[in-house]
């Protein structure tokens, strides 16, 4: 016995490395992802200057501050009953004078309760934190379904993907934190199949049942819940592809774990469905005015009568799912521009590597069928969904940008064929290392192909990320800086208790001012103004007026709400800021 173990031959410390990359290269990714994208708001919210690039960012951080520090996710604002409940910026809405979230609460519960232990300054390190914590979860997954090899190099790429760091930087935008629930759900999907058909020692026997694969059923619908939670709208993809799932497992999975998952994912929805009866009147309405319209056509034609009820159903389904229209060439179009043109590395090495399993198809496993079906599943539907939208994020329609919300709604699709790439590359490094024999370095010189393939792809993708257009990290950041200038400008020439209508700098002026976002061409809104300037100091800022505009608006559109504007500071080259003031009345002798 102990000679045959002596006789043994020992494992090289550099092929040990090889089989365990991931032991080391896991968490130095991991730290050097939260490193990074954490130094965005790290350096650009210095000296206590916490403000959002954009609107919704600026709602789910004030809400989730709120819900911190006071429990709330409402707050009441007494003059809007003067005023049409037009005070607000955007991303909010306010009922009588109650302002609340536009958006899905599930980022505002989630990192307020997270904020109400590690303090509100936290905030807007919690996305860098889980998106790191993300990587693990996604070489977990991607192992168990292509095994660990191209599980590291995925995990690698994605680790530099543009998109993962630029949406983990802008933190308070939910959909990073939708895309990690949603891996580790499916993570533990995957660990259920394998304990329900192992022999783990962690197997155990309850009542004839796996103690183990009834807490990767729990944990899983947990985690389901949790990512539609935080983005209920992705329901339009997430329960077509959960339900293939379920058909491609129907007899491993079984009845009592499929209960068990729904059960666990009904109560992450909980928190959601009690906030949405308490600030919008119903567990099933939410924040969105466009989806309860939808939903309430929905539940109108189930409630219609028997006559063409089906026609009547599919046409409010169809309405729901397809708001905005059904335009496939515009889908098709802005699949080119956020797809193909802005990665092409993604593309070419998805189709090669997705050709490349072709050629292997004889060898597929169940679970491969089932990866590519639900990857083509949810690309079409998101495509078509979200591509048949007309997103005009950057002010110029014709500049295709990664800040444009195409992107950060496509996050799953990019994720989803990151693998196909990792696979070309771990075949491709092969390939070209083919004449080498065994035991000559092969292993260990696939291993520095693959590394300088990946090195080159990161960084092409952090300059594309940092500089690779108008709104490249750096770019925002010195843009983002700028605004401080102004806020403290702002500020420093407006009374407290004051509200300033503006177009886009609602969310830097918010909640140190109340705002209200509009321009001075609507009478509607003009006379409200006029009803505000009775009982509070009323400010104008937004592009400076030429003084032909200034004599225009004060002989006629703002006089004829007997208001008048006059100039308080040029704040920059392109902006002012005024005053609104009421006219004297006229005396009639």
């Amino acid at each position: 016995m102990e000679e045959n173990i002596d006789k043994k031959p020992k494992k090289s410390l550099k092929k040990w490395l090889i089989s365990h990359t991931h032991l080391f290269l896991l968490p130095l990714l991991m730290v050097l992802f939260f490193t990074g994208a954490s130094a965005y708001n790290y350096f650009a919210q210095a000296d206590n200057y916490i403000k959002w690039g954009s609107p919704d960012e600026n709602a789910n951080y004030v809400f989730s501050k709120l819900f911190a520090e006071e429990g709330q996710l409402s707050f009441f604002e007494k003059y809007n009953l003067y005023a049409a409940d037009i005070i607000h910026p955007r991303s909010f809405r306010s009922d009588n004078g109650s302002l609340k979230p536009v958006s899905f609460l599930g980022i505002i519960l989630i990192y307020g309760t997270l904020a109400k232990v590690l303090r509100t300054a936290a905030i807007p390190f919690f996305t860098p934190a889980i998106a790191a914590l993300g990587l693990l979860f996604y070489f977990l997954f991607i192992k168990n379904v292509f095994g660990k090899k191209v599980a590291i190099i995925s995990t690698a790429l994605l680790s530099f993907f543009p998109v993962y760091i630029y949406y983990s930087a802008r933190s308070m935008f939910h959909n990073v934190l939708f895309t990690v629930f949603l891996i580790v759900s499916l993570y533990f999907i995957t660990l259920l199949k394998k304990v329900s058909r192992s022999n783990h020692f962690w197997r155990l026997s309850v009542n004839g049942k796996f103690a183990w694969s009834w807490a990767w059923a729990a944990l899983a619908g947990s985690f389901a819940g949790l990512a539609l939670l935080t983005r209920t709208s992705e329901l339009i993809w997430f329960l077509p592809v959960l339900f293939l799932i379920w058909v491609f497992n129907i007899k491993r999975l079984g009845l009592t774990r499929l209960i068990i998952f729904i059960s666990f994912l009904f109560l992450s929805l909980l928190p959601m469905l009690y906030w949405n009866q308490i600030l919008y009147g119903s567990v099933l309405q939410g924040g969105y005015t466009e989806i309860n319209r939808s939903l309430a056509a929905v539940s109108s034609s189930f409630n219609s009568g028997a006559e063409h009820v089906g026609n009547q159903i599919w046409q409010s389904f169809n309405k729901f799912i397809f708001y905005f229209g059904f335009h496939p060439y515009e889908s098709a179009k802005a699949f080119y521009y956020y797809f193909v043109k802005m990665f092409p590395w993604l593309f070419a090495g998805a189709i090669l590597g997705f050709l490349l399993l072709v050629f292997k198809i004889r060898k597929w496993q169940k679970r491969h069928y089932l990866y590519i079906l639900c990857l083509l599943v949810l690309s079409a539907i998101l495509i078509l969904y979200y591509g048949s939208w007309q997103f005009n994020d950057n002010p110029d329609p014709k500049s295709f940008t990664i800040g444009n919300s195409y992107t950060r709604y496509w996050l799953p699709i990019y994720l989803g064929f990151i693998p196909l790439v990792a696979f070309f590359i771990s075949r491709f490094s092969q390939f070209i290392l083919g004449w080498l024999k065994p035991g000559s370095g092969k292993n260990f010189s696939a291993f520095l192909v693959r590394l300088a393939i990946v090195s080159l792809i990161a960084i092409s993708s952090i300059m594309f990320v940092s500089f690779g257009s108008e709104e490249g990290l750096v770019y925002t950041y010195y843009k983002f800086r700028a605004t401080k200038y102004e806020y403290q400008q702002v500020l420093a020439n407006t009374k407290e208790n004051s509200v300033i209508v503006t177009e886009y700098h609602d969310k830097v002026l918010f909640p140190e001012r109340k705002v209200i976002q509009g321009l001075l061409t609507d009478p509607n809104m003009n006379f409200y103004y006029a009803r505000l300037a009775e009982r509070l100091p009323v400010y104008y800022y937004n592009f400076s007026f030429p003084p032909k505009d200034m004599d225009y608006l004060n002989s006629r559109l703002l006089a004829n709400v007997g208001l008048n504007i006059k100039l308080v500071k040029e704040i920059s080259s392109d902006f002012s800021l005024y005053e609104l003031y009421k006219l004297p009345p006229i005396e009639i002798e």
